[in-house]
């Protein structure tokens, strides 16, 4: 056998590292035609130091920027076992482009399904990759000071529970075990569950049902277990200190009820957090009545009032 020398070794490791940098740099994405031309984007950046294909995350920048941009974490919804980092960009087109064009750069992050590991396993994921954003900011000219949060259903629940959580210091909610570095601005919440002993009680059907997406998510029933669902549940951390929420939910969804986002606006206003509420006429769970102009126009004047 021949022995490598191990200064050799080291060069290796440095040359395998580069060559995966670059494998991930620049990569097309499946949902690229949606952002505007020249996007830049960095696809499939691993962000745990592992290989698991759920610890990837995409970067979407605008090019020739002149400065770092202020960044929005995109958190897909699919019920805490569904989709994958491209999930809801295909009915928010309008929204996404305007990101881009006002100066923010995405970037869009996978997390491990309820199905393969239970909670707290998301948020973990959640915290590890908004840490990695962090740590890596000036590698992608990304203004490391001004991040926001948005999130769609179960996306929305944990961009919620992110924020209100990260000034309580819960130990389990990071990988490394303490609190991450960064600090979030403010979120945009799309019709995320905000308490989740209400929303699993919200038909008969979920209460009695192992499988619904909220046991499923904490590995028990919501009824037995309360006090898993409390820790879970976002409105347990909320306090004077919390980041501004942008709130939006459909008038007539049927998989989570619109008094989730009714309850959160309250708890935070009742905390004296800034929060706006918009629940949208006729709309159901998801879907492109929340891409109006309308529904851009107050986001976007929320994200220039906090993102400054």
């Amino acid at each position: 056998m021949i022995k490598v020398p191990l200064l050799f070794k080291g060069l290796s490791v440095v040359l395998l590292t580069l060559v995966l940098q670059a494998a991930h740099s620049q990569q097309a994405s499946p949902v690229q035609s949606i952002f505007p031309k020249g996007t830049i984007t960095y696809g499939n950046i691993p962000y745990a130091g592992d290989t698991l294909q759920k610890h990837l995350l995409d970067i979407y920048l605008l090019p020739n920027a002149k400065s770092n941009a202020p960044l929005v974490v995109w958190i897909h919804g699919g019920a805490w076992m569904l989709n994958d980092k491209y999930a809801d960009m295909g009915y928010m087109k309008n929204t996404i482009r305007e990101f881009i064009d006002n100066g923010y750069a995405i970037a869009s992050i996978d997390y491990r399904w309820s199905t393969t590991a239970p909670f707290p396993a998301q948020i973990q994921d959640c915290n590890t990759a908004i840490e990695y954003l962090y740590e890596h900011a000036a590698q992608y000219k990304l203004d490391n000071s001004r991040i926001a949060l948005i999130g769609f259903s179960a996306g929305g629940h944990l961009a919620s529970l992110l924020a209100l959580s990260h000034n309580n210091a819960v130990k389990d909610f990071y990988t490394a075990g303490s609190k991450s570095k960064f600090a979030i601005r403010c979120v945009l919440d799309f019709y995320g569950p905000a308490d989740l002993i209400a929303a699993s009680m919200s038909t008969d059907t979920a209460i009695n049902n192992a499988r619904n997406p909220v046991a499923m998510l904490l590995g028990a029933m919501p009824v037995n277990r309360p006090d898993l669902a409390k820790r879970a549940s976002p409105v347990t951390y909320i306090d004077k200190d919390d980041p501004p929420f942008f709130i939006v939910q459909g008038e007539k969804d049927q998989s989570v009820d619109n008094t989730q986002s009714k309850l959160l606006s309250s708890w935070l206003t009742l905390a004296g957090v800034k929060n706006e509420l918009t629940i949208v006429p006729n709309a159901p769970h998801y879907g492109e009545m929340f891409d109006q102009d309308w529904i851009r126009q107050r986001l976007f004047r929320f994200l220039a009032t906090y993102m400054k």
